[in-house]
């Protein structure tokens, strides 16, 4: 029956199900740092099974730089606007606070409190993790690295090296993402002069060792890019011709 039936497309589903609407997808973009911010909250094993401890981390998505850590035994909403009051105060107000649809990140107390400051509030859509690259990105650092403990020993162990981590990622680690630079150099506004010496170095060391370059082109500098996206729009000009014509 159920044969005959799908070769005369009778088979459907007859249950009334909810219908939700398409979420819309965040399209952001910082053109400088302390426009755009991005938070999440990472867990962090404890010292025994099954006990972990939460890491709320805030990041400006254009100069990578993490401008506020805080370390809790628990999520809520009242640490997540704890966290978000003693970043603004020290690195500014931003335009824009993008996060996941966490139950701090979706909470009143942090509507309010960005609703007040007058901040456009962005959210991921539903189970799609692309749509918080940077604040996953810093996690995947954070995890990957090879001082990571498999475990905490206490709350004040990883509230530590959280700030070991912190300090080295912001003024040691060099982002491919920003040319090369420290996440500090670009949210400070220094990125420019050290971009010029770098090139004035490799000038020189060139002209004294020509023979150890092996190229007649100058040596490549990354550059800083001008913009950082989430979820940049699709540029009707860069689809090929043969694409289009397929597509019609």
């Amino acid at each position: 029956m159920y044969r005959v039936l799908r070769e005369n497309a009778q088979v459907a589903e007859r249950r009334r199900l909810a219908r939700h609407p398409a979420k819309a997808c965040p399209e952001l973009v910082a053109t400088a740092p302390r426009q755009v911010y991005s938070w999440d909250i990472t867990k962090l094993a404890g010292p025994v099974k099954g006990q972990y401890f939460d890491a709320y981390v805030m990041i400006d998505i254009y100069s990578r730089y993490i401008v506020g850590v805080h370390v809790h035994t628990h999520e809520s909403g009242l640490l997540a606007r704890e966290l978000m009051e003693n970043t603004f105060s020290v690195h500014g107000i931003p335009q824009v606070v993008h996060a996941d649809r966490g139950t701090s990140m979706t909470s009143k107390t942090v509507a309010a409190l960005l609703a007040d400051l007058e901040i456009t509030r962005s959210h991921s859509r539903p189970q799609v993790s692309n749509d918080n690259p940077y604040s996953e990105a810093v996690f995947k650092t954070l995890q990957y690295g090879p001082l990571f403990p498999e475990r905490f020993g206490s709350i004040s162990e990883a509230r530590e090296f959280m700030d070991v981590f912190t300090a080295w990622y912001n003024h040691e680690h060099r982002h491919t993402g920003i040319g090369l630079h420290t996440p500090a150099d670009v949210h400070f506004g220094l990125a420019a002069s050290k971009a010029a010496d770098r090139r004035s170095v490799l000038a020189a060391a060139r002209a004294k060792h020509p023979h150890r370059f092996g190229t007649t082109a100058a040596p490549k500098i990354l550059d800083l890019p001008d913009s950082a996206w989430i979820n940049r729009p699709i540029d009707e000009s860069d689809i090929p011709e043969a694409t289009e014509t397929a597509a019609a």
